[in-house]
């Protein structure tokens, strides 16, 4: 019996000491120095509690990301909306503009899981516009910079759209910014 019993004394004892000492009283933990680290694309909020919302507006021939600041970080949907309504006057100033209005005609968007599909019409053909590419990169890259969604999905009339991508081929696939990376501008 003791030399069934001296192996699971012996295994006790070791084990017993891999653990993480017991305090005898809570203590506060200190953050790193520098903080934490905020994973890419992740809305924080501050004490005031507003957070950055995330646009992508178009600068010469390539696209600009810029952060508003809002009360809470709308649904894929309104943030659609305020990427249609365009840069306001402070970011026109600073040379931004869109590509949206007349090129794409967005009906409105979802999520599912972390994949935002925006549904699309057929523009007008009075529009005159050929910058696709951009207006395209323009929601891909907004949406992307949320913290909720990964990709995003193109359909027309319930079935998914092929769409430019930055490489000048077409993708009915989701999309991420990386598909759009050579056109993003400092």
């Amino acid at each position: 019996m003791t030399r069934r019993l001296l192996p699971v004394l012996l295994a006790a004892a070791l084990l017993g000491g891999c653990g993480v000492p017991v305090d005898d009283e809570p203590r506060p933990v200190r953050p790193p120095p520098g903080g934490f680290p905020t994973p890419a694309g992740t809305a924080t909020a501050e004490p005031d509690g507003r957070v950055d919302e995330p646009l992508c507006f178009v600068r010469g021939d390539g696209l600009a990301a810029v952060t508003r600041r809002v009360d809470g970080l709308p649904g894929v949907d309104t943030h659609l909306q305020h990427l249609l309504a365009g840069p306001d006057g402070a970011e026109r100033d600073r040379g931004l503009a869109t590509a949206l209005p007349g090129t794409v005609a967005v009906a409105g968007g979802t999520l599912a899981g972390t994949v935002a599909t925006v549904d699309v019409r057929q523009a007008g053909e009075e529009t005159g516009r050929n910058d696709e590419v951009l207006a395209f990169g323009q929601i891909v890259c907004t949406l992307t910079q949320r913290p909720d969604v990964d990709s995003v999905a193109f359909r027309r009339d319930g079935q998914p759209l092929e769409v430019p991508r930055a490489d000048g081929n077409v993708s009915s696939l989701p999309l991420t910014a990386a598909d759009y990376r050579p056109l993003l501008r400092r």
